[in-house]
């Protein structure tokens, strides 16, 4: 795995081993970051269930002004400093070392709005509405911002109430949800 573009463009990327992760792939990846190019300048950046890190650090290497990333692994949590210490990006990251709702609930308290937050939990766990419910609930994206949930093609997304799809991009087993909030909770 590497970064395709920007600052840190063609590092390579340390990876956990094993399935307990399902790193997103290339050809997605570019394709999510072509589709959101022009917003992540300057941008607040939240990478949730982070992995590897390599979202958010992408999100960093074009110009992204932080990232957050939410990460409950001890081992993925390394990989993630490791990472950002290897693209030199660390000093606009941060890393939060607990349970998604939790740094969910920490954020909110800390008064944090995000231009855009990025998901993929693991498909099977059913954890994607009560997270997305809980962003709502905490009202973690900004006005303009979105949020995109990776998934599994063939697991249906449950849309909370307060959020819309703008749009969807599916691929054979993935599809990239794109949602924002409803105007009348902006």
């Amino acid at each position: 795995m590497r970064v395709i573009a920007g600052a840190a463009k063609g590092h390579n990327l340390q990876t956990i081993e094993g399935l307990a992760t399902r790193p997103t792939t290339d050809r997605i990846k570019e394709t999510l970051f072509n589709i959101i190019a022009f917003d992540l300048p300057e941008a607040s950046f939240l990478d949730l269930f982070s992995g590897s890190g390599a979202i958010g650090i992408e999100a960093l290497s074009r110009g992204a002004a932080e990232a957050v990333f939410v990460e409950n692994a001890a081992e993925c949590q390394k990989v993630i400093q490791a990472n950002l210490v290897h693209t030199k990006l660390q000093g606009r990251a941060r890393l939060l070392q607990t349970d998604v709702l939790s740094a969910l609930d920490r954020l909110a308290a800390e008064g944090k709005k995000f231009d855009i937050i990025f998901m993929d939990p693991p498909y099977e766990a059913g954890l994607y509405t009560s997270v997305l419910e809980r962003i709502a609930e905490n009202g973690l994206l900004k006005a303009e911002g979105y949020l995109i949930a990776e998934g599994s093609s063939q697991i249906a997304l449950t849309i909370p109430k307060g959020m819309k799809i703008l749009r969807e991009k599916v691929y054979k087993t993935t599809t990239l949800t794109f949602l924002c909030a409803e105007e009348e909770n902006v």
